[in-house]
Formats: structure tokens, C-alpha cells, sequence
């Protein structure tokens, strides 16, 4: 079952109840979700879908990670020991030297992050985005929505959430070819800095 995450910032901190309205100028821009600010954060899990709103990061003010699993800033990820892999760089908070250091009342976790995945990499599946319909695929007059861009679809991610944020349900302009399949996501491999195809991307 896919779990729904939402998250909504205001200078990086406290949570907002968003406001269903947004436009498609900037969809696709790449952005980092502010739980990566924070070195207590392991990572995300490609089971979820996470809608960031209120971010500032992003025109539309949505940053959707689209069953993404690991860190956007540490693509390769990292032991519980907090050891990259071989050529590859420990895990910081985004702009900082900072080391991520995880839960530490996960004595099992610790500071481990998870690789990416080659398939669900971040560049395709972490970006601003924004909503365009509703959680019947509808758009009703009363609500905003925008018109996804050559490239994206408009796919249903957001069909159950928390009471005060019914406004974030619905469906998300997303990359098109990289639709969620929990059969087939993740079993390409993990990114690798060792491997010339399973490099993905750029970045740490």
C-alpha cells in the first residue's frame, strides 16, 4: 500500500495547511525536501509519496517526491556507520559540511541512507510540481489546478490524508514514462559511483 506523506514549510520550518491552488510555470525544476535539512533524517522510502507544499524552492510551491527512496543530496548513500561507498562522499546536509547521523534511538538504522534507485533516481521522480485534479480526476470551478507541460502527466498519487490538508488530494503532474509499478521499481540495481551506468545523475 503506498503511504502518503505531507509536509509543509514556511522558511524552512512549521507546519502550514496548504491551500489547493497552483500553477504548472516550473514544473520539472529541480528542488531538495526540506526533511534532508534536518541530519536526523534517514531517507525516504519508495513505498511513499511525499507532497511538500508551501516550498519555497519551487514556483509552483509544491516539491513532490514521487516514490523516491534515499536522500536527493546523496545519491549513493551510506552505512549506519556513516561510511560512503568506495569513490563515493558521506552524506551531508544539503549546503554544509554537516554529517547525516540518523535516529539516534535507531540503534539498528543509525546513520544509514539508502542508495537511490537507477529507476527512481531523483531527477526522476524528486522535482516541483503541481496539482491538477482532484481526487475523482475531476476540476471543479471552486478549486485551481494547472495544466501539466509537454512531458508530464497527470497522474492520481494523493487519495487519502490527514484532516485540514483534503486540498493536497488528487493528482500531480509527473515525468512521463515514470509512473509507479511496486512490481518493477528498485529492481534496476542501486546507483553506484563504481559503475558507469548506474552513476545517475550528478551530484554527491
Amino acid at each position: 500500500m503506498t503511504r502518503v506523506l505531507v509536509t509543509a514549510f514556511l522558511l524552512g520550518a512549521g507546519l502550514l495547511f496548504a491551500s489547493p491552488g497552483c500553477s504548472d510555470e516550473g514544473v520539472g525544476d529541480p528542488c531538495t525536501p526540506e526533511q534532508e535539512f534536518n541530519p536526523d533524517f534517514n531517507g525516504f522510502d519508495e513505498k511513499e509519496v511525499n507532497v511538500e507544499s508551501k516550498s519555497f524552492q519551487c514556483r509552483t510551491r509544491v516539491c513532490l517526491v514521487n516514490h523516491f527512496r534515499g536522500r536527493v543530496s546523496c545519491r549513493y548513500g551510506q552505512s549506519a556507520e556513516g561510511s560512503p561507498p568506495t569513490n563515493g562522499a558521506p552524506c551531508t546536509v544539503p549546503g554544509t559540511d554537516q554529517a547525516v547521523t540518523g535516529n539516534a534511538a535507531d540503534t539498528r538504522r543509525k546513520a544509514a541512507v539508502s542508495a537511490q534507485c537507477v529507476d527512481r533516481s531523483a531527477d526522476k521522480t524528486v522535482y516541483c510540481s503541481c496539482r491538477c485534479a482532484d481526487i475523482n480526476g475531476n476540476r471543479p470551478g471552486d478549486q485551481t489546478f494547472c495544466d501539466c507541460p509537454d512531458g508530464f502527466t497527470c497522474e492520481p498519487l494523493v487519495t487519502s490524508i490527514g484532516q485540514g490538508n483534503e486540498g493536497l488530494t488528487g493528482s500531480y503532474c509527473i515525468k512521463a514514462g515514470t509512473r509507479y509499478d511496486a512490481t518493477t521499481a528498485c529492481t534496476q540495481g542501486d546507483c553506484d559511483p563504481n559503475d558507469p551506468a548506474r552513476k545517475c545523475g550528478s551530484g554527491t
